[in-house]
């Protein structure tokens, strides 16, 4: 039995740009909200499944890093390409008041503002990868220069394996 997917506005706003995409289901685990296992509920590389991290700088305010499911944000890398000295995470009790998402669902596009988005420059090396599509339990597969080009971001190294 199939299950209707929901449209996110993450995956509208792709229907009105005519990008193509697929929406992803995937059971979600409330006590494991990690890219590891959502790339274990999609049979996907982990390399191909990234996460979207919502960052503050010193200089820029908040900033967008989308980087491999298996990999941290490298701070300093972070900070540089995006013009700042110093940046952090931003506080999850704060994400959904500048996303307007909710951690494990918190997608690079549709947020509540465009921020300035950097991906890290493995997402360039696969055919497609998978970024939330908004929600909790839904994914959207993706070409990343069809990502990069819509939400405006560039490629930089911004992260380290965990």
């Amino acid at each position: 039995m199939s299950r209707k997917i929901e449209k996110t506005n993450a995956a509208r706003l792709l229907d009105r740009a005519k990008i193509a995409y697929e929406l992803i289901p995937y059971e979600v685990d409330e006590n494991d909200l990690a890219a590891t296992h959502v790339a274990a509920q999609l049979g996907e590389d982990i390399a191909c499944v990234f996460k979207t991290l919502v960052l503050k700088g010193d200089r820029s305010g908040y900033f967008v890093c989308v980087v491999p499911g298996d990999h941290e944000v490298d701070l300093k890398a972070a900070a540089k390409v995006s013009g700042n000295k110093k940046c952090d995470l931003i506080p999850m009790k704060e994400l959904l008041g500048v996303t307007g998402y909710i951690r494990g669902g918190c997608s690079p596009i549709g947020m509540k503002k465009q921020f300035p988005t950097y991906v890290h420059v493995s997402a360039t090396e696969h055919q497609y990868i998978y970024i939330s599509a908004g929600v909790r339990g839904l994914q959207i597969r993706i070409a990343p220069s069809d990502l990069l080009s819509f939400v405006g971001a560039q490629t930089a190294d911004i992260s380290r394996p965990m």
